[in-house]
């Protein structure tokens, strides 16, 4: 975001609405863009986006809310763990978490690799009895697999569920009875089977006495991650348990950008380290060459643009993933586990190559240290699925600063009684 500077396509992710919408607000002066001074783009100032409510925190002078440190050594379960970007940020908040379980084998390796210490089941999740951590865990998460099913009706029970991953999760939400579950999953399960699905889940861990908090769709961008990357937050909260207090937490003001991931800076006290990568095959490479950064196919000649998209070219929609470069000033569109696919290419903003792993890492925030087991494709495929670990660390937070007040609470009713 170079001079206070938003994109055509930033200010769409911010608000939540298509570039299309924000053209026809340029038309009708409801929100007018200018054109950037070097590459001609659509930009807005960042003080336009004054006027839009949901945006008023990036103006708020006032000091965000606190993170506290655990009041003591909160425990957490962790199902479909993957290579530990939620992993890391239970840690960073202070949980101790006893069981780590995934069945991609080269995900638990990850985990192994980096924290020997840690309780990893490389196993099915339907191969697991959680009857033993019964009201022992203070917090079991997961961003349990959505695959494509469906209920007949909003009210569907935990039993018809059986035969899911979802059904996997929420049996263990019976079996260990946690005062507080965290569920992440991604956008389309908003709207899959016209909201069915997640209405029909919601319903289940009110079957099973849970106070589901309004599911929150989260952005990563304002929670310090240099991607344009989203993620539904589920939070369930025991029946017998007060929820009021449970707050998600505040978004940040700055908007990190590629540079920020991959520079020495704010973010990281060093350049990203040199590490192996995809490459493009000689004649893709010579036509991404010509992409300006923050570009895409539509920037190149249209005798080119015909070569590169062949029949696609006379189809609808702007395909804008295709032939795409990221730019320095801009966050990171969403990682893929393969940075070459055709349909959502992840050009580096100034060489003509894929990023490479490491950069892979740093846009989803994994430190430095933090390495991938298996094959390049396997690493990839690992990085991309991950939650952002500074997501996660800030959820976390939020859900240390619930657990907090429990605790304040029973001790003051100690006290009183």
């Amino acid at each position: 975001m170079k001079n206070n500077l938003l994109s055509l396509a930033e200010v769409a992710d911010m608000l939540s609405v298509s570039k299309e919408t924000l053209r026809r607000w340029d038309k009708s002066g409801k929100l007018a863009s200018m054109r950037h001074p070097i590459n001609n783009y659509r930009v807005y100032k960042k003080e336009q986006l004054k006027m839009f409510d949901q945006l008023g925190f990036m103006f708020d002078e006032k000091p965000r809310r606190k993170s506290s440190r655990p009041l003591r050594k909160y425990k957490a379960i962790e199902l479909f763990a993957g290579a530990g970007g939620l992993a890391l940020g239970l840690e960073n908040a202070g949980f101790d978490t006893l069981l780590h379980n995934d069945f991609d084998k080269w995900a638990c390796e990850t985990l192994k690799i980096n924290r020997p210490n840690w309780n990893v089941i490389h196993d099915d999740v339907r191969n697991l009895d959680f009857k033993k951590y019964h009201n022992r865990i203070d917090l079991l998460t997961g961003g349990f697999p959505c695959q494509a099913f469906s209920y007949a009706g909003n009210q569907m029970g935990f039993a018809d569920a059986r035969g899911t991953l979802f059904y996997e999760y929420a049996r263990a939400v019976k079996e260990i009875r946690p005062p507080i579950f965290l569920a992440e999953n991604v956008r389309g399960l908003l709207t899959h089977d016209n909201g069915r699905t997640l209405s029909s889940m919601l319903s289940v861990m009110n079957e099973l006495g849970y106070h589901v908090i309004q599911p929150k769709l989260i952005k990563a961008i304002f929670y310090r991650v240099p991607q344009k990357r989203e993620r539904l937050i589920i939070i369930g909260i025991r029946k017998d348990l007060p929820h009021d207090f449970f707050h998600f937490p505040e978004p940040h003001s700055k908007i990190y950008t590629v540079k920020d991931a991959l520079k020495k800076g704010s973010l990281f006290d060093c350049d990203v380290p040199k590490s192996f990568g995809q490459k493009y095959p000689a004649k893709k490479a010579s036509i991404l060459a010509q992409v300006p950064p923050g570009g895409y196919w539509r920037d190149l000649p249209v005798k080119l643009q015909k070569e590169y998209m062949k029949g696609s070219f006379y189809l609808g929609g702007g395909k804008t993933g295709m032939a795409r470069r990221m730019s320095w000033d801009e966050p990171s569109l969403t990682l893929t586990c393969a940075p070459a696919q055709t349909q959502t290419e992840r050009c580096h903003p100034s060489e003509t190559r894929p990023f490479t792993v490491r950069e892979y890492a740093r846009i989803q925030t994994f430190p430095d240290d933090w390495q991938f087991a298996g094959a390049m494709g396997q690493q990839y495929k690992q990085i991309g699925n991950a939650v952002p670990v500074n997501l996660a660390t800030e959820i976390a937070q939020s859900i240390v600063n619930y657990l907090n007040t429990l605790e304040e609470i029973e001790e003051h009713r100690k006290i009183s009684a």
